[in-house]
């Protein structure tokens, strides 16, 4: 639920015996659970779009007016699906969310193996080019060009308030496609939210100079593996170039982005919600964009609004 302003939310947590097995210390039988998280709920569908197993959340009230719209791209060995919470509640304020299955999925249908190994090792970033999971940026620019021949969609979305949202090598999908892989830059892109991304393979290049739209770096205290890179002197959201922020959540894992995590997810969407609100449909800026909620341990940007 939202109030009047789309700050407060009250999110629905994955169940009780999802909530007890996430303490496995295994990564991959966290990822299995994704596949166990609540059914489909109203406004969500599974359709195929250009070629893709597309899931695709449309808000309760759309009207005869094109809606803004969000692509999502989902984790190393996740889905579609993964984050319902978050698109959800996208929907919810007015966005027509699209979220494609790539080639790596495993879950919601995904045809890849848990055992699957990633194109090239995470530990190596300098060894990772624009060719490293190509097909992600692929899946997506293939998605928006057919979505704008598709009767069906083309006349529902606003293409001039294009957003990417993507949770780790999600996150490194949609920072290629903002500009960070120069050669894999889609025009038009009016924002870009990266969840706990691996974003060290253009730390490692020094490409982050390149986005060419707005940024928002979310990052978590216990997310150990992600977010110093993100943070650090010379990380990801300094070598990126502005508009740009960094806010990183008290107690959030790299999981918090997903149905399995329990810690900020109202925080994660309020701020979600501030920025994709004024990057995208250039509405005033939300206090938040400037404050730290409770739940924030950290808030850094450089924009029009100032410097932290």
């Amino acid at each position: 639920m939202r109030d009047s302003r789309g700050q407060g939310w009250i999110i629905r947590k994955a169940d009780a015996a999802c909530g007890r097995r996430i303490l496995m210390p295994l990564p991959v039988m966290l990822l299995l659970l994704l596949a166990l998280v609540a059914p489909a709920r109203a406004g969500e569908h599974i359709t195929r779009i250009g070629g893709l197993a597309v899931t695709i959340w449309t808000p309760d009230d759309m009207t005869t007016q094109p809606a803004p719209i969000v692509v999502f791209s989902h984790g190393f060995h996740g889905c579609a699906t993964q984050s319902r919470f978050l698109m959800e509640a996208l929907a919810v304020d007015g966005y027509l969310v699209f979220a494609p299955n790539h080639r790596d999925a495993a879950c919601n249908g995904g045809a890849a193996r848990w055992t699957d190994r990633p194109e090239a090792p995470l530990v190596r970033p300098a060894i990772w080019d624009d060719g490293t999971y190509r097909d992600r940026a692929d899946d997506i620019t293939g998605l928006l060009a057919a979505l704008y021949k598709d009767s069906a969609f083309a006349g529902r979305i606003d293409w001039q308030r294009v957003a990417l949202v993507g949770h780790s090598l999600g996150g490194y999908t949609v920072l290629g496609l903002g500009g960070a892989w120069p050669s894999w830059r889609l025009p038009g892109v009016k924002a870009v939210l990266a969840l706990s991304p691996y974003a060290q393979p253009f730390i490692a290049h020094h490409d982050l100079s390149g986005l060419a739209a707005p940024v928002m770096y979310q990052g978590g205290t216990f997310d150990f593996g992600v977010s110093p890179a993100l943070r650090r002197n010379e990380g990801a959201y300094d070598l990126s170039s502005a508009p740009k922020y960094y806010v990183e959540f008290e107690r959030a894992t790299h999981f918090a982005w997903t149905d399995l995590g329990h810690a900020a997810h109202g925080a994660i969407v309020a701020y979600a919600l501030a920025f994709l609100d004024h990057y995208v449909r250039e509405a005033p800026a939300a206090p938040l964009l400037t404050q730290a909620a409770p739940d924030v341990s950290r808030l850094r940007y450089v924009s029009e609004l100032g410097t932290r």
